[in-house]
Parts: structure tokens; sequence; C-alpha cells
């Protein structure tokens, strides 16, 4: 099977909506913005065996592949629109392929997107780039650097559980139907608030690379620092019974892979986010303040408590 033919079989399918003038088959695809809108792009490259186990389901990879990159747009508060998909193969396996698409689409169709282009290559190892494009109106996108001193902290969610069962899986005691193994292998991109948190949160990033890590990312951008009460880190029953109260509240400040939301907003904005919370039917939950300085500071029961780990650094010593 040459690459076309890999191209035209798996990854080929009618554009969701007429925003995409043309789409897979060309030297580019030709996409209709809307006037008004702002376009937001993310990218983000997964490999086999350092980003995910290469046990994994084809399905679940594919899956993975796309929602990552729909949570970088859900940070933004933007409305996902078209993707597209560079592969990396040392075989092209029918079987593998059927699967690994399904799992991409599948993701993609949640959210209206269109894969609109992309490339596939021969190599040593498997190696996945999706880009998204997505849009939000003019001048309304949430960013880092917009944290202010008095803000709550929030995130959105429980926090570890995907972290939770990546262990699992590599430790050969997790199964298909374990809520911890579904939020690693099924992220559920957090849409719907990210665009309804628009005019209501000054700030948001999402956690891939740790609570502790990604909050302190967003703090540095913003020139500020927190106080989070490790009490109020929401953590699931099936973490807390699988890794106990220290594991669970471990994988949750330095694990990764949730893809909830971490944001902050006025205090008086909270009541309105509890009704936000249970329009959506998504937990919502304040962890913390916003203060002068920088860094994070942990506390709990009003005790500092020090949390060093900052979850994962890519081409960091600490992970060699």
């Amino acid at each position: 099977m040459d690459e076309f033919e890999l191209i035209r079989q798996f990854f080929s399918r009618s554009a969701l909506d007429h925003s995409t003038r043309l789409g897979v088959g060309d030297d580019g695809a030709v996409l209709i913005p809307e006037t008004g809108r702002d376009l937001i792009a993310v990218v983000d490259t997964v490999v086999d065996d350092v980003h995910f186990p290469h046990q994994l389901d084809a399905a679940d990879i594919g899956y993975r592949a796309m929602a990552v990159n729909l949570s970088d747009i859900a940070a933004m508060g933007g409305r996902p629109r078209w993707a597209t998909l560079a592969l990396t193969l040392a075989t092209a396996n029918t079987v593998w392929l059927e699967k690994f698409s399904s799992g991409i689409f599948s993701a993609a169709n949640e959210f209206g997107v269109a894969i609109v282009g992309g490339d596939t290559t021969h190599g040593d190892q498997l190696v996945i780039s999706v880009q998204v494009m997505g849009d939000v109106a003019a001048g309304s996108a949430l960013t880092r650097n917009a944290v202010c001193v008095g803000d709550d902290v929030y995130v959105s969610g429980s926090i570890g559980d995907a972290a939770g069962g990546l262990q699992l899986i590599q430790q050969g005691l997790g199964d298909d139907s374990s809520r911890l193994v579904q939020r690693f292998c099924r992220p559920r991109a957090r849409i719907e608030l990210g665009q309804a948190l628009v005019g209501l949160a000054h700030a948001a990033i999402d956690i891939s690379d740790g609570l502790l890590g990604d909050l302190g990312k967003l703090l540095k951008a913003s020139s500020c620092a927190a106080t989070i009460e490790l009490a109020d880190v929401p953590l699931s029953r099936e973490l807390r019974t699988a890794f106990g109260d220290d594991g669970a509240l471990q994988l949750a400040m330095t694990g990764g892979d949730d893809y909830e939301l971490c944001f902050t907003a006025r205090p008086e904005n909270a009541e309105e986010l509890q009704a936000l919370a249970l329009a959506l039917g998504i937990m919502i939950t304040r962890i913390g303040t916003v203060e002068e300085g920088a860094g994070v500071r942990c506390q709990q029961g009003g005790k500092p408590v020090a949390i060093t780990d900052p979850g994962y650094l890519h081409f960091s010593e600490s992970n060699e």
C-alpha cells in the first residue's frame, strides 16, 4: 500500500460543514474562516513508548492524539474547526490503521472537526503529529498572561486519574472497564467549558504535565504566585482506592494527562461558576488564591507542604 492509497482508504472523509472549500487530496487545504473571529492554531506530537505505552489499543492512540490538541483549543476558549495529521509508520498494518483512524475520527467528530490534510512517511518509530485550528470571537481568547492578584484558582473535574490509569496500564493491573484507565485512554477535551469561560475567567491552561507544573506556567506568564490548599484538590474515589490518599494527591499534583482545565477568576464570579458547573454537568472546584510573588505554594490545613516535582519536562535531565 503506497502513501496515497493509505490516505485515501483511512483518512479521506467528507467535510462536516461548508467551512472547508478543499480538503484532503491537494497540496493544501482551502479553508473559509468566519468574519469577526480570530484563528487559533495548536500542534502536538506524540511518540510511541514516550507519550503512551506501546500496548495501547490503536483506537485509543488515535483518540488521544486528537483529544490532546482539542484540549489546547478548550484552554483558550475556542471552537475547534479543522485538523491536519502527520503520521510516521514503521509498517502500514491495515488492521492497526483501521482502528487508529476510527479513534482519531471519533474524537474529531465529537466536536465537528474536519481533518483536511496531512502527510504520511516511513520511519523506525510511530510518531503522530496533529495540528488543530479553531476560532474564537475576535480579541476574546483566554490566554496564560491575564491572571490577576486576588483571583481564585479553579480546576475542572477530578485530578490525577489519568496518571493513575497510566500506572495501572504499565503494571498490567488495569482493564478497559477501569475508570482510571479510560481517563488516560480517552481524555475528554473540555470544549464546552472553555467556551463558557470566555468573559468569566481571566486566564486558563489545560493540565497535561501535572497540576503543579501547569499552574506554575500559568502564574509565571502572569508574574504572579498562588497558594493551593491541598485538601481542596478534587480526587476521585477510584484514585484514592487504588493509590491511597497520599498516593492520589501525589499523582494529582505531579502526574499528567488529565486534560482538565485550570483557570483563574474573580471571587465575585464564584456563584456563576457553580451554576455553569451544574448546567454542564462538570465539577468545578476552587483550590486556591492568586497572590503577589512567584511560584506555587502548597498548604494542607493551613500548614506549608513542600511538593517539588514540577511534572513532566521534555528533554530535562530528570526525565532521561
